[in-house]
């Protein structure tokens, strides 16, 4: 649809070639809305959200919270809307003539095509330059670790007497003296005044939180004052206030401005309250509520007392019935001593005729398991007789067979076989020689006889006949 089409984007877009054969196309015709919301789209991608400062003029507040209003300077103005979910955290509500400064976003009112800002952010102007040295002394004195948790110190359970630095004139006087005539009558309020505002105001803050150090007649210190601007409440921002807060003798609690606003004087104190108000409920318990604890606590001692005399008057009764006269004791005793004797004995008798019985049972078992030992021995004399015969028997079949045996090794004994006149014929290496071929002439042979050996030498050598 023509409502979606962006003008930057058609401004922007490449020419585009087209062969002899395809004419051109049209180019769109836009609408007045789609050629606002371009506008605004074109605004908003090109100018990012700044600061832009100016003077108030034609401040409208519409019924539903949003702020309609004119930013101008002398050469120039623009139109201003700031809706009500950013009017609210605005901190002040702008008057004409108010000279601000203001976080925008530049934009285009499409029904009407005006210019405008789309405000999300307000302030004074100035403070911009304000903040930014809130920040280098918060920066600084955090480093010196002014604002170290573990400095901080507890607050008095009991305090005797409260200590008010503030102004005479100060609303917030009123309120803390309300509010702890109210919750502590008891306690004790020493006034330590100061101008809370103006030239000088810091010097004379910190003064009076050094006296009242030095002076230690109260047991915690409030350092309060109602709410305002930045530069109202700039004179809480101090070095020298800060540092005369941590070097104070007592707890010191802030109270200043609003649960919104933060000074130096609230990181340096001990603790931080969002309203003088506060700061005097936390410095002091009411004292309704310490009446109505102590009550609570001496209803409950007294519960406590009332049961634990019942218990021991139970205890007492119970006790008493369980006491009887000694020699009721002594003949209780005596009976449990004539029980424990008896259950003894028959303990002790018990086992032993048990022993008993078991020994007599195995002993028959023992009995009837030894063997007939007259039967066995016969039959060993008769094994050993038998054995005697046969080992006899064997004994001289082994004789004859050895006999038989050394006949046959006899006559194979070559020693016999030389004493019937035949000779074993060696050469001179030992070998036994048994063919003429073995033999060499001029050999000199060893021949061994029944009774010795001789050497003879070979004159020739022949053959046999049957080998001829």
């Amino acid at each position: 649809m023509a409502a979606s089409v962006d003008i930057v984007d058609l401004m922007h877009q490449d020419d585009v070639n087209f062969t002899a054969t395809t004419p051109p196309a049209a180019q769109p015709v836009l609408t007045v809305a789609a050629l606002n919301q371009a506008v605004a789209r074109s605004l908003e991608r090109n100018f990012p959200l700044c600061w832009v400062s100016g003077e108030i003029s034609n401040f409208t507040r519409a019924a539903s919270g949003h702020w309609y209003f004119t930013l101008k300077d002398a050469a120039a103005q623009v139109r201003a809307v700031m809706f009500r979910g950013r009017s609210q955290y605005a901190g002040f509500v702008p008057r004409e003539g108010d000279k601000v400064e203001v976080r925008a976003l530049v934009t285009l009112y499409a029904p009407r095509g005006d210019y405008q800002l789309n405000v999300e952010a307000i302030r004074r102007a100035g403070v911009g330059s304000l903040f930014e040295a809130f920040l280098q002394l918060k920066e600084k004195l955090s480093a010196e670790g002014l604002f170290d948790s573990d400095r901080k110190r507890n607050l008095p359970l009991f305090p005797r007497a409260i200590g008010v630095v503030t102004s005479l004139q100060a609303a917030a006087l009123r309120d803390v003296l309300t509010t702890l005539r109210r919750r502590a009558p008891h306690v004790s309020v020493i006034l330590y005044p100061t101008p809370v505002q103006g030239e000088g105001a810091a010097l004379k803050i910190a003064q009076a939180i050094a006296v009242a150090s030095s002076r230690s007649e109260c047991d915690v210190l409030l350092v309060c004052r109602g709410g305002g601007s930045i530069e109202d409440l700039w004179s809480f921002n101090h070095e020298d206030v800060a540092r005369a807060i941590v070097a104070c003798a007592m707890p010191v609690i802030s109270g200043v401005g609003h649960e919104t606003d933060f000074t130096i004087a609230d990181f340096a104190a001990d603790l931080r309250a969002p309203t003088p108000t506060a700061a005097a409920e936390l410095a002091a318990t009411p004292r309704d509520e310490w009446l109505s604890q102590v009550a609570s606590q001496s209803t409950a001692l007294t519960r406590a007392m009332q049961r634990q005399l019942a218990e021991a008057a139970q205890s007492l009764d119970w006790l008493a019935r369980r006491l009887v006269s000694p020699s009721a004791y002594v003949a209780h005793e005596r009976l449990k001593l004539q029980g424990w004797k008896l259950r003894l004995g028959h303990a002790t008798r018990l086992p032993l005729n048990q022993a008993r019985f078991e020994l007599s049972r195995l002993a028959t078992r023992l009995t009837h398991q030894l063997p007939h030992t007259e039967i066995l021995r016969k039959q060993v004399v008769q094994q050993a007789a038998r054995m005697q015969l046969h080992m006899a028997g064997s004994a001289r079949a082994k004789r004859h067979a050895l006999a038989a045996l050394n006949a046959q090794l006899e006559m194979l004994n070559p020693q016999r076989t030389l004493e019937r006149g035949y000779a074993i014929v060696t050469d001179g290496s030992g070998r036994v020689l048994r063919a003429p071929e073995d033999v060499k002439p001029r050999e000199v042979l060893r021949m061994r006889l029944a009774e010795g050996t001789v050497d003879v030498g070979v004159d020739s050598v022949q053959r046999a006949l049957d080998q001829l």
